[in-house]
């Protein structure tokens, strides 16, 4: 997979790369096929928000969170992303099911 990790008004240090590369571990069992993914992390005044891009086999995910800091912002995007990557994975294996029923009694 390729992430992508930028800063806007923002230093990115290597703790917080490696925060948000354990994370997107966690979404990455979910898939064989991530193709992508732009996270880009932005402080505005006392807000920090998160938020993610993420291209899989035939869609795209948006996740954005925001916190009191960057950390919170990060795992709060990641558990957004992590419903809405087990529901793309649910709706693709029902389809094929209903997909494979379909052909079965057609063919019958």
């Amino acid at each position: 997979m390729n992430l992508n990790i930028s800063g806007h008004h923002l230093e990115m240090t290597q703790s917080l790369r490696d925060h948000v590369e354990s994370k997107m571990e966690r979404i990455k069992r979910h898939f064989d096929h991530l193709i992508d993914a732009d996270v880009i992390l932005t402080v505005e005044k006392s807000s920090h928000r998160a938020e993610i891009t993420m291209n899989v086999r035939g869609n795209k995910l948006h996740a954005q969170a925001a916190g009191d800091d960057m950390y919170t912002a990060i795992n709060t995007m990641v558990d957004k992303l992590d419903r809405q990557t087990r529901r793309h994975k649910d709706k693709a294996i029902d389809q094929r099911v209903r997909n494979k029923s379909n052909s079965s009694l057609s063919s019958g």
